[in-house]
């Protein structure tokens, strides 16, 4: 009997330390709501992203810029982490811009579009900072790459380009 009840300890011991290592790797996706699964840097800083263009929508740019300043310092974390993802360069090249600092931001879309050649985000958003910056003939390149792909990221910087938006 006893080497029954000591079994079946060990049994659910083993059982139990499975599951559970089996359910606390999986990181971020497929969070149900009801899940403490933790969010990595870069889903926290693109939820940020998100948050700050809302409140530069709401004519709000000041609170925008605390924003992406906290985005930006936990893409660096994520970029240090992983590097060479494009979607972080891309998101780093926007809150950087968003920032007021073209050049670094340039920078960093350029690694991105060295991982990526054909980043939608990246080729948008590079787009718009050579706008804004008067280098048109490189809007109208990123312009072209985007040529074909019928998504909305091809239609937002022709806009930019023929000036039908202001922020950049």
């Amino acid at each position: 009997m006893k080497k029954i009840v000591l079994s079946l300890y060990v049994a659910l011991f083993i059982t139990t330390n499975v599951f559970a290592a089996g359910s606390s790797s999986s990181g971020s996706s497929g969070n149900d709501g009801g899940s403490s699964a933790k969010k990595t840097n870069y889903e926290k800083a693109v939820l940020l992203v998100k948050s700050a263009k809302k409140y530069e929508k709401k004519g709000k740019s000041e609170k925008a810029k605390k924003v992406y300043a906290k985005a930006q310092k936990l893409l660096i974390k994520s970029n240090e982490k992983k590097p060479g993802k494009a979607d972080t360069l891309n998101y780093l090249g926007f809150t950087t811009r968003k920032l007021g600092d073209f050049e670094n931001g340039e920078k960093y879309y350029l690694q991105g579009l060295a991982v990526d050649p054909k980043h939608k985000g990246i080729n948008e958003y590079l787009g718009e900072l050579y706008v804004a910056t008067n280098r048109h003939n490189l809007a109208v390149e990123r312009l072209e790459v985007l040529e074909g792909c019928n998504c909305e990221e091809y239609d937002q910087l022709k806009a930019v380009i023929a000036g039908e938006k202001s922020k950049y």
